[in-house]
């Protein structure tokens, strides 16, 4: 087993009160394994990553397990993370534009990942910088290397942050919404291109995204979360074909479906998102499920296995 999360809990604390973005968290990843995480916009999926590789901010605390290779990581101090950021494990951010430098060239920012963690000398870090750049599919590498963030589309911007991630060859790969503001045809090329170096470096990976489209094309498993906690984990086959949780069916029944034409209409699922500053004492989605039962609203559900390795949190016996 490659990472092992245990009972991740994540806080912040703010002046209007306590914030419980991440609750009671637990999963897996095995070695070459494709991870995806779905859920909506504040549903803790980005934070349960930012915990684990101590990148919160300044008021948020997380508190439980997290096992890299065996050896628990959670809450190391950040010289002793700084040896495993970018070596061991690596986080592809949101948005490239922001996350990289924008007064620096991209050989810069690329040869001191090399410099820093692999000791190497200016000369062999800008050689291998160069080889990754081909690897991820951008032309002309050599002459676009010494090129500013600024004078590439977004999708290379993407292609970019992938080979900077990719620079120390991790055992894991974090990509946070990868494919957010790019057109479909770039998306399909950075799936496509995670996918092959997934299976050419039997590197695993971790795919943060809304997106239900991305998890059935790259991933193996898939992770629901909903109000900070998980409501489902089952295989990518399990979760489209027979989802088990009320949420997960509302997600999948929102998609729009080239199979059914004859549908004008796209379905959503009613209410808003919980409040994390204040969660019900029940099931957090309660308010907005259609098969709502009594103890729904007093008993919180536990994230339990219901056969053939998959698990929900939901009182409802079938779907």
């Amino acid at each position: 087993m490659l990472l092992d999360v245990q009972n991740l809990t994540t806080r912040f604390y703010t002046h209007d009160g306590e914030v419980c973005a991440v609750s009671d968290v637990n999963f897996s990843i095995e070695p070459g394994e494709c991870l995806g995480i779905v859920g909506e916009s504040g549903s803790g999926k980005t934070q349960v990553f930012m915990s684990i590789m101590g990148l919160l901010a300044k008021n948020g605390q997380a508190e439980g397990k997290a096992y890299f290779n065996g050896k628990q990581i959670l809450g190391l101090n950040p010289a002793e993370l700084n040896k495993l950021r970018g070596v061991e494990f690596s986080m592809i951010f949101q948005d490239p534009m922001t996350s990289l430098n924008p007064y620096l060239r991209i050989s810069r920012q690329m040869t001191e990942v090399l410099m820093e963690h692999r000791g190497m000398g200016e000369e062999d870090a800008t050689k291998a910088s160069i080889d990754m750049l081909d690897l991820v599919g951008i032309p002309e590498s050599r002459k676009r290397i010494g090129m500013y963030p600024h004078e590439f589309s977004g999708g290379m911007r993407q292609r970019v942050m992938i080979a900077m991630a990719l620079l120390c060859q991790p055992k894991l790969l974090i990509a946070d919404e990868p494919t957010t503001a790019l057109d479909v045809t770039v998306q399909a090329q950075i799936l496509e291109l995670l996918a092959r170096l997934g299976r050419e470096l039997n590197m695993a990976t971790v795919m943060i995204t809304h997106d239900l489209g991305v998890i059935a094309g790259l991933s193996d498993r898939v992770v629901v979360m909903y109000g900070g906690r998980i409501v489902e984990q089952a295989t990518v086959h399990q979760v489209f074909n027979d989802p088990q949780h009320p949420y997960t069916r509302g997600l999948l029944d929102s998609m729009p479906r080239l199979d059914d034409p004859g549908s004008d209409k796209l379905y959503t699922i009613a209410g808003q998102p919980p409040n994390l500053q204040n969660l019900p004492s029940g099931c957090s989605f309660a308010p907005r499920c259609e098969f709502v039962m009594e103890k729904c609203w007093t008993d919180r559900p536990e994230l339990a296995e219901i056969g053939s390795g998959r698990m929900k949190a939901c009182y409802l016996e079938k779907m």
